[in-house]
């Protein structure tokens, strides 16, 4: 049985969080999206940033890489691939906006799955609804902070129920196909033979032996002529590209570093667990604390140029100490009036961040970034990167990717993309110590 191309449309640069050895892409015109299907990896991720974008752009952005798409797999003549809209495991993000489009350009699709399941961030789905770990607990998501977000909230853990909710009724609960855990353990082929219609599945699992059983059945189906499409999180994917070990250790990745001076670290989620990390890397040996006030770029925002250079002032002078600068967004939950607000907001922390990354000294020996959509800034923005090549894991859920030899200005740096809402309270400081090893 051939192996199909799965070509991932990532919501924000944390989706390659369970895989290795492929390609990130920070563009997708025609001539960069050659490259991840030409590519050797059986993956490749389309780094779309669309959870920072409101819906309209989401769905013009989603559109633009579709159509680019088409265009790049005639180019290519690939004829066999899977489509995945990779959003976040706690349920946020642009659902069906993103999958409605993604079905108008490169469907039909016999149905579309949702599969939020990531076990390293400690998220599963048992009965259709779906859990997070917190303090030894399982708890189902709309009791957690993540179902209060002011632009994507919701009042449901029962998936069937969510995706009622989402669609305004468009999908009704009951109309939706539920693949329980006895289901996917006893072999789901036969069942997704006789899908149609793009019709909605919501999908169990609480250990990567589920997804591998069931990706195995999707792929058996999909060889046979069937076309599905997945709303997923990180952990399904691991069962379709079926990659195997990463080449480096998650605790060799210092190998990776490109001097003897320190790094530097960028934070800007402000989610609970980031500010938890945040607090135990503070008190590592070797940091500097680098805090941006937000509170001073939403009252003044014409001082920004002025908040940037006493920034780097400092950053430059922790760097000449021997020190690590770790810049850090205010720690408060700010109020907007409305979701356009906040997301306007949210970019101009963003391009301030970028402006500092830019800012940073040349010699950096490796740099964290910690956040979803600053990760994606940092790439796509921060750093300018047309493409990344994937290395594999420094913590679970947390991706190291290295910039080309010849970038102008980080050559060959290795970046941690840390996601908001992973890892224990000392994740963090432990990925800081992994890549400052022997410093």
């Amino acid at each position: 049985m051939s192996r199909p191309k799965i070509i991932v449309l990532d919501d924000d640069p944390t989706g390659s969080q369970t895989v290795h050895s492929c390609l990130l892409l920070m563009r997708w015109d025609v001539e960069t999206l050659r490259l991840g299907l030409a590519d050797d990896a059986p993956i490749f991720f389309i780094l779309t940033n669309t959870r920072a974008l409101t819906p309209a752009q989401a769905t013009a952005v989603t559109r633009e890489v579709c159509q680019n798409l088409q265009q790049a797999i005639a180019a290519e003549g690939i004829t066999d691939f899977l489509v995945v809209s990779r959003s976040d495991s706690t349920l946020r993000g642009h659902y069906p906006v993103e999958t409605d489009v993604i079905a108008e350009e490169l469907g039909p699709f016999d149905a579309h799955f949702l599969t939020p399941a990531f076990f390293e961030g400690g998220r599963f789905t048992r009965d259709s609804i779906h859990y997070l770990i917190a303090d030894g607990r399982e708890v189902p998501v709309h009791e957690t902070e993540f179902a209060r977000d002011s632009v994507f909230g919701y009042s449901t853990s029962y998936l069937p129920a969510y995706a009622e909710e989402k669609t305004r009724q468009r999908i009704r609960s009951e109309q939706v196909e539920r693949f329980l855990l006895t289901d996917i353990r006893a072999g789901s082929q036969e069942r997704l033979l006789q899908l149609s219609g793009n019709v909605c599945c919501v999908v169990d699992a609480e250990t990567q032996a589920d997804l591998d059983r069931f990706a195995a059945d999707l792929l058996a189906a999909a060889s046979q002529g069937k076309r599905f499409l997945f709303r997923s999180a990180a952990s399904l994917l691991t069962s379709l590209a079926q990659l195997g070990p990463q080449p480096v250790a998650a605790e060799d990745m210092a190998q990776y570093e490109r001097s003897r001076q320190p790094g530097a670290v960028i934070v800007g989620s402000h989610v609970r667990k980031t500010t938890a990390q945040l607090s135990e890397l503070l008190q590592a040996p070797g940091v500097a604390p680098i805090e941006v006030n937000v509170v001073q770029l939403r009252d003044a925002p014409e001082r920004s140029a002025e908040l940037l250079n006493n920034l780097l002032s400092h950053v430059r002078t922790a760097f000449d100490r021997g020190q690590t600068p770790v810049v850090y967004t205010s720690r408060e939950e700010l109020q907007f009036a409305d979701a356009q607000q906040r997301l306007d907001f949210g970019a101009r922390v963003s391009r301030l961040l970028m402006d500092l990354l830019q800012g940073l000294p040349s010699e950096i020996s490796f740099l964290i970034s910690k956040g979803g959509i600053t990760s994606n800034d940092t790439l796509s923005t921060g750093l300018n990167l047309q493409s990344a090549r994937l290395l594999g894991q420094v913590l679970p859920g947390c991706s190291l990717v290295i910039t080309p030899n010849d970038h102008p200005q980080f050559p060959k740096l290795p970046v941690v993309l840390f996601p908001g809402n992973v890892g224990d309270a000392d994740g963090l400081a432990m990925v800081y110590q992994r890549l400052n090893k022997g410093h």
